[in-house]
């Protein structure tokens, strides 16, 4: 490594944590916080890519002095401080540091800022690392510990326990996490994300109180953590499918590191499954292979076919990002050989929506990537027909993948009656995917108003509210 080259004139200074900041941060968790610094950035026009990991790295110490972008965010956030007031060193003390490498240095205006050059999909030497990013992650003020509440989703604690600001948790608050994490996760299947995001803040506020209070029994700490993980994840969707995609990927990240203290393979692959799956959708297809194929790793002990198959499926949507059109052929065939092994006791509970609709969906997904949209829409087809009517958001979003590939097949008549069922769902359905789906259709299918149903399915989507 670069660093067993290089001598330093004076030894390095051990790391002290940076309480000032870490004061600063308050009750927020550090997603939360990261999400601030990141609005903060947008208002004064710069560009940082702040997440929950970056603020435990500032909080360790790692982080001696920030770069020149982030000095401007913080000092913007916190009028009338210094650098020294918010627990950094002052950037003369550090300029005698060594020179970077270029594969260490990530651009010209980062010189003070530690830039990590390990793989995060490759979890063999992680561990330390990440076991101190999740116990820096859960650190919070102890006023609110295990007096917070599930209220919004009206899944309070008890009413005893709100009454004592600090207690260890016990196994009615892990119950408490779980059913927090499942009605979620049914109101999402109903409703779509973009009315469930900011109202799901307040369960995964309570989840770090929780694991900060500490727990009276073993087995309780390890629900705690794992319920906290997948709280994370759904908290994590809810803000990818609602657009907010560095919302989510500060989510995901949570969770792996969650599940990297705790040993939680199960965790770790659900983490990796949404990292790919966000990664795809962000444009970024190669980390979306790396992502998926380090969920399969962390997948394969846990004896889950049906797991393996949508992780496989995973990968095809990155192979599909990557124009590969042989990678993705591959991985859809792992993917339909492990479904058809069927379900068994090992399968996830958060699997429940995984379905042969969604596997027809998913696929559907890949060969529209791929521009062959007839096969994209003859899966499409059949992922809506086959889609129980319970879950409304993903039979919404079935006929929105159906109409897009309709239109951009040639088939304007066709895609426009399969947009009028996506427009029928709409009133119980609050989704961006689906919204931004439905508004690429309509340009589509623009120059071909005249085609049959065409133009008055253009008109009632004109006539939609704006979505913010």
């Amino acid at each position: 490594m670069a660093s067993s080259m290089v001598t330093s004139a004076q030894p390095e200074r051990p790391q002290r944590p940076n309480l000032a900041f870490r004061r600063l941060r308050g009750k927020r968790s550090p997603a939360e916080f990261a999400a601030a610094v990141r609005r903060a950035a947008r208002e004064i026009g710069e560009r940082v890519s702040c997440d929950a990991r970056y603020v435990g790295r500032v909080e360790a110490g790692e982080i001696r002095c920030p770069n020149y972008a982030y000095e401007r965010v913080f000092l913007h956030m916190f009028p009338g401080r210094t650098l020294t007031d918010l627990g950094f060193a002052p950037r003369s003390s550090v300029r005698g540091r060594r020179t970077r490498t270029a594969s260490e240095t990530r651009g010209a205006d980062e010189p003070y800022e530690t830039q990590d050059t390990q793989n995060p999909y490759d979890r063999h030497d992680n561990d330390n690392e990440e076991s101190d990013v999740l116990r820096r992650a859960f650190m919070t003020s102890g006023a609110t510990a295990a007096a917070a509440s599930l209220g919004p989703l009206g899944l309070a604690l008890d009413a005893a326990a709100a009454q004592r600001p600090v207690r260890r948790a016990g196994a009615g608050d892990a119950g408490a996490l779980e059913d927090a994490v499942r009605r979620i996760r049914l109101l999402d299947d109903r409703h779509g994300a973009d009315g469930l995001y900011r109202r799901a803040a307040a369960p995964l506020r309570t989840a770090y109180a929780l694991l900060d209070a500490g727990a009276t029994r073993q087995a309780t700490a390890d629900r705690l953590y794992s319920g906290a993980g997948e709280l994370a994840i759904s908290v994590g969707w809810l803000a990818h499918d609602s657009g907010r995609f560095d919302d989510a990927r500060s989510h995901y990240a949570e969770a792996l590191a969650t599940s990297r203290m705790t040993g939680d393979a199960g965790l770790e692959a659900h983490a990796f499954c949404n990292m790919a799956f966000l990664a795809r959708d962000a444009g970024r297809p190669r980390e979306a292979v790396r992502a998926a194929q380090a969920a399969q790793r962390a997948a394969r002990p846990l004896g889950s076919a049906r797991l393996m198959s949508l992780l496989a499926l995973r990968e095809a949507g990155g192979w599909a990002g990557l124009a590969d059109r042989v990678g993705c052929e591959q991985a859809l065939a792992r993917a339909q050989a492990f479904y058809v092994r069927g379900s068994s006791d090992a399968d996830p509970e958060w699997m429940s929506f995984y379905g042969e609709a969604e596997l027809e969906g998913l696929e559907a997904q890949c060969w529209s990537t791929l521009g062959d949209w007839p096969r994209a829409a003859r899966h499409a087809r059949r992922a809506a027909g086959l889609q129980d009517p319970h879950f409304t958001r993903n039979l919404a979003l079935y006929s929105a993948e159906l109409a897009d590939d309709l239109a951009r097949g040639g088939r304007p008549d066709e895609a426009a009656g399969a947009g009028m069922r996506v427009l029928d769902l709409l009133g119980e359905v609050q989704s961006s995917r689906i919204h931004t789906m439905l508004a690429g259709t309509a340009r589509v299918l623009l120059p071909h108003r005249r085609a049959s149903g065409v133009s008055p399915f253009l008109d009632r989507h004109a006539s939609l509210p704006r979505t913010a």
